[in-house]
């Protein structure tokens, strides 16, 4: 037994940081799971370039920018819980006997796992989880396990070493936003564990729909739509310059017609894009509707997306703000960040890892 396991165990602190193509958000969470508090909130927008699909590509100048982040936010802690992308990560469910001893599960996962990644071991990261009893075959337990090029780990190990951080936590992107997401479930659905949840993760050029049903994600794919698009076509309407544009959209300072001549389209091509997503989830699932909607990230924001979605795919859609029901420290009550609170889901459900560990 540890003895400490006796008298309790104080929680690190722990950095919860999403970084992607549009920047770097960092939360930061304490209290536990049942009643979190959020203890600080920020973020920085990077320029174009600096990181490509999950990985950063001009490493000094990031992590330049990222000491200078928790510093100008008087962020002390120096563990992180980080995500590689989802597209980055092989995943696969398979069954191993229930009684195999810890150190025979592992030699057993890691045979198995050879079948389904297609490259060395030895240049792979991988890890699994107790998925619990498979509920057809009793003898046998589920196991998840979760491999990605050793390299795409390293990529972010390098960055916070040059930040001066230390990684506890290399999660999937999709079960970060999953941690998420149910907590949202239990407030806007409650009672109704096992509701099918469509989350719209709405990024700068691509929009995740992640479908999941009780604690499992049943269904996942990215749509080729983001803000980014109508910043481009802000630019194109107004004769604008893209960062002239990114600048007109996140104020509001655009002219008169700005609703009828280049919002409503922008909508419109989107829902579509979306509807024929969710046609690909019915095909492929025992699915044919969803009991709700929770619609977050950067590009959700945007006037009448929410609304257009719900009436479209006939489901009710939700604007989530994914520290709802959180208490907010003195320090974060007043904090402009929390405005954009959709932004912040991938970094919140990787804070939540804290009460995990």
């Amino acid at each position: 037994m540890d003895l400490k396991s006796l008298f309790g165990r104080r929680q690190e602190e722990i950095i919860g940081m999403d970084i992607s193509s549009w920047g770097i958000k960092v939360a930061g969470l304490s209290g536990a799971m049942e009643q979190p508090v959020v203890e600080y909130l920020a973020s920085v927008k990077l320029p174009p370039g600096h990181i490509v699909e999950g990985k950063v590509v001009k490493m000094t100048e990031v992590a330049d920018v990222l000491r200078s982040l928790l510093r100008k936010n008087r962020i002390k802690a120096t563990k992180v819980a980080l995500a590689l992308p989802s597209s980055a990560v092989i995943t696969k469910k398979i069954m191993v006997q229930a009684d195999l001893s810890p150190a025979d599960r592992e030699a057993q996962v890691e045979d198995e796992a050879r079948q389904y990644i297609p490259f060395p071991l030895e240049e792979v990261s991988l890890d699994f989880c107790v998925a619990g009893q498979n509920p057809q075959r009793p003898e046998m337990t589920d196991v998840l396990i979760a491999a990605a090029r050793r390299e795409r780990v390293q990529n972010l190990q390098d960055l916070l070493v040059l930040a001066d951080l230390e990684a506890s936590v290399v999660e999937v992107q999709s079960y970060a936003l999953r941690l998420a997401t149910k907590r949202l479930v239990e407030i806007h659905l409650p009672g109704q564990s096992n509701a099918v949840v469509l989350l719209l993760k709405v990024g700068a050029s691509r929009t995740l729909l992640q479908i999941s049903v009780g604690d499992a994600i049943v269904y996942e794919r990215d749509q080729a739509v983001g803000g980014e698009q109508l910043t481009q076509r802000i630019a194109a309407h107004y004769n604008l310059s893209n960062e002239e544009a990114e600048t007109k959209k996140l104020s509001g300072a655009l002219a008169r017609d700005f609703e009828s001549s280049v919002l409503a389209p922008y909508v419109a091509m989107t829902v579509q894009i979306l509807e024929r997503g969710m046609q690909l989830v019915y095909n492929s699932t025992p699915y044919s509707k969803v009991n709700q909607i929770f619609l977050t990230g950067g590009g959700a924001m945007v006037p009448g997306l929410a609304a257009a979605i719900s009436t479209a795919l006939q489901s009710p859609c939700t604007l989530v703000n994914p520290f709802e029901g959180m208490s907010l420290a003195a320090n974060v009550r007043n904090n402009p960040r929390l405005q954009d609170a959709p932004l912040f889901m991938g970094a919140c459900g990787l804070a939540l890892r804290r009460f995990s560990l």
